[in-house]
């Protein structure tokens, strides 16, 4: 039901972070409404654009995603809403409704998960020596294995932590010890020299993070490291709470959801592959898939995928991957 603003007092707000139960102050400026949704949309170019507000009176506002708009304080020193005159009131109930506009839910937010404590960081081994004495520890055990050998040997020269490559190479051969060579405690004294790094806002970089942390979260499930798993699982949602723009988080929130929803699985790529014979190609496809499940896996799933379904595709994966 709408209401007179008198006596009210207004607070502003961006638009992109209306939510549902706000009252807003409509655009003819004497009348509030309670919004029932908020939806965001973006222009073409993927920028949010236009908010979408339903009311709980029927109608949709239309509010461009940059405007300051006001709202209803409800703080405690607001002044106690009036009750709208019985006059205004059937003059709001004659009145002819505007059309309503259908719009979808939005998709549910995980909430926001804080950092791990000292004592879950105290669940992952300290460093013993120096991370090329690592890399070297695990070449020795794998003398026979190539592919550990030529990831060894570049790492040999030195370890740059804010190398984007020398990051890659670190994931890549934490990855090479658990699928091709089946040794989760070389890969996980690996990952973890790439586990402790935080976010430094750079996408290119924390996607190799990303990747360790992902695969070492599976190995600590695995293995009944429940509280490790989620000490990594909570370090690979870091990134999630350095947002604090609500308008931005909100958003980064509805991307993160849609990919996690729709999961780029390679399947075209693998079927592809498969018919023409290539072999090599189809098992370079399924690493990549299986890195999209194990990041789904640290997640727990998501709204289209459960944790059963992820756990058996994965193990189906490990299995054609590590013919």
């Amino acid at each position: 039901m709408t209401q007179t603003p008198a006596a009210r007092h207004y607070s502003e707000q961006q638009a992109g972070s209306l939510k549902t139960g706000d009252q807003l102050l409509l655009p003819d400026g004497e009348r509030t409404a309670e919004i029932q949704q908020a939806e965001l949309e973006s222009d073409d170019f993927g920028t949010p654009a236009l908010v979408l507000a339903s009311l709980s009176g029927g109608g949709t506002v239309r509010i461009a995603a940059g405007s300051t708009v006001k709202v209803v304080d409800a703080s405690p020193d607001a002044v106690t809403q009036l009750p709208v005159p019985e006059n205004h009131a059937e003059e709001a109930d004659s009145a002819p409704a505007a059309p309503a506009v259908v719009v979808p839910p939005l998709p549910a937010i995980p909430p926001a998960v804080s950092g791990p404590g000292a004592e879950e960081l105290a669940l992952i081994p300290a460093l013993q020596g120096t991370p090329e004495s690592v890399v070297e520890g695990v070449a020795q055990a794998h003398p026979d294995s190539v592919g550990v050998l030529l990831l060894a040997d570049k790492l040999a020269k030195g370890i740059n932590f804010k190398s984007g490559s020398c990051l890659k190479d670190l994931s890549d051969l934490a990855h090479e010890l658990f699928i091709a060579l089946k040794d989760p405690d070389g890969s996980l004294a690996v990952a973890d020299l790439l586990n402790v790094l935080p976010f430094d806002g750079n996408p290119g970089r924390w996607a190799s993070v990303e990747a360790s942390l992902a695969l070492s979260s599976y190995i600590c499930h695995q293995d009944g490291q429940e509280a490790r798993a989620g000490v990594y699982e909570k370090l690979l949602r870091s990134p999630e709470t350095q947002e604090t723009d609500p308008f931005k988080s909100r958003m980064n929130a509805k991307v993160r959801q849609r990919s996690l929803n729709e999961p780029n699985l390679y399947d075209k790529e693998i079927f592809r592959s498969i018919d023409n014979s290539n072999h090599e190609a189809e098992r370079e496809w399924r690493l990549l898939r299986l890195e999209s499940l194990l990041f789904l896996r640290a997640h727990g799933g998501s709204e289209t995928v459960g944790l059963g379904e992820l756990q058996r595709r994965i193990s189906n994966e490990l299995e054609a991957v590590r013919i």
